[in-house]
């Protein structure tokens, strides 16, 4: 399988701080152009063009252009599989909880 065809791995993708805040500005609004995401960062249009395109790898983000110009949209349902493995570990830690207070209760 060449490098093309395959998927970045979303929480790969999301590991970066960048990335999350990129994720977040497009979670606000409909689709944003790169120049108008690039205002936001200390670097330049390069540096986020390559860390929205991990995002695009990850099909985190949809790209689109118009004219000259590319828009960037957020694609949430890849963070779907983040959300399933949080809530995960949130019914284990609950429930491992919920027998620590029993344990305190019998303790009194």
């Amino acid at each position: 399988m060449n490098e093309k065809s395959q998927v970045r791995d979303v929480y790969d993708a999301v590991a970066d701080p960048t990335r999350r805040k990129l994720l977040r500005m497009l979670a606000d609004v409909e689709e944003l152009p790169l120049h108008e995401l690039t205002v936001h960062f200390q670097m330049g249009r390069t540096a986020v063009s390559k860390h929205l395109a991990i995002l695009k790898d990850a099909d985190l983000v949809i790209a689109r252009k118009v004219g000259r110009e590319t828009r960037y949209r957020l694609n949430p349902t890849p963070l779907k599989e983040i959300q399933d493995w949080v809530s995960f570990y949130e019914g284990f830690w609950k429930e491992r909880i919920a027998k620590l207070n029993l344990i305190l209760e019998e303790k009194k």
